[in-house]
């Protein structure tokens, strides 16, 4: 363990740089730049709250309920894609110069999330337009909801980035399923549409869900079911622990395939 850490500690400068470059790449040649970051989530959330609270009748909290799921699922979405590419988009560097292979789909991952992190401030006047304030005895379910939502994702993107390599069709499959994901997120609907259907299981074995419903019971005043907790931390652990261990013993045939 002490080896890994040391051999991390010295890859902190280039990861950083990575992560520079990661956001500067995204918002290349835009007028807004970072701002897109509050405006794009803003704008989504506006006319999802139009269409479906029209459709689903619309409550107080409607608004908050759509884009806290819109900020989530639009985080794994953006941090999953870009982690699959990560590898092979960084082909040139890999060939040239030897450094630690895992830093590209960690490097997409965390510009990803710092991005997130500042959007999040868009939700300062959705609260105050929605009349709705954290309290107090919820607001602790936000660190673990974003701590296993990063976990999640990481664990993820390691997976892509590894089969990636090897199958370029990896890249529209995830695409796809990223489309299923969402609507099996409850992002823009109420939750009990889907548990009076009888397809609440379905809910149940999507880890995503269970970061996005502890982040929202957070923001609207919930207590969260232990399960959703337990369950995505646990997912997530474990395919994060996957992704690293079939990263690791196929990064050495990387350098074949790129």
């Amino acid at each position: 363990m002490k080896k890994y850490l040391k051999s991390f500690k010295s890859y902190t400068f280039l990861l950083s740089e990575l992560v520079k470059r990661g956001i500067r790449l995204k918002y290349r040649r835009s007028y807004l730049g970072i701002l897109w970051s509050l405006a794009e989530p803003l704008m989504t959330t506006i006319v999802l709250v139009i269409v479906f609270g029209t459709l689903f009748g619309r409550s107080r909290e409607f608004p908050l309920y759509v884009m806290s799921g819109k900020l989530l699922y639009g985080f794994f979405s953006a941090a999953t894609k870009s982690g699959c590419k990560s590898v092979r988009r960084n082909a040139s560097m890999i060939k040239k110069v030897y450094v630690a292979k895992y830093l590209y789909p960690l490097s997409s991952v965390l510009f990803n999330f710092i991005i997130f992190a500042i959007s999040l401030l868009v939700i300062i006047p959705v609260c105050i337009y929605c009349g709705i304030f954290p309290q107090l005895q919820y607001v602790w379910q936000l660190i673990p909801g974003l701590l296993n939502l990063l976990i999640l994702t990481l664990g993820v993107s390691v997976v892509l980035a590894t089969l990636n390599v090897f199958f370029r069709d990896i890249e529209y499959l995830w695409n796809v399923l990223l489309m299923i994901i969402m609507y099996l997120c409850a992002i823009f609907y109420p939750v009990e549409r889907l548990m009076d259907s009888g397809w609440a299981w379905l809910l149940n074995l999507n880890p995503l869900y269970g970061c996005i419903d502890m982040f929202r019971g957070a923001l609207i005043g919930y207590q969260v079911e232990f399960y959703y907790f337990a369950y995505s931390f646990i997912f997530g652990v474990v395919t994060l622990i996957i992704g690293l261990v079939f990263f690791k013993a196929k990064q050495d045939e990387f350098i074949l395939h790129l």
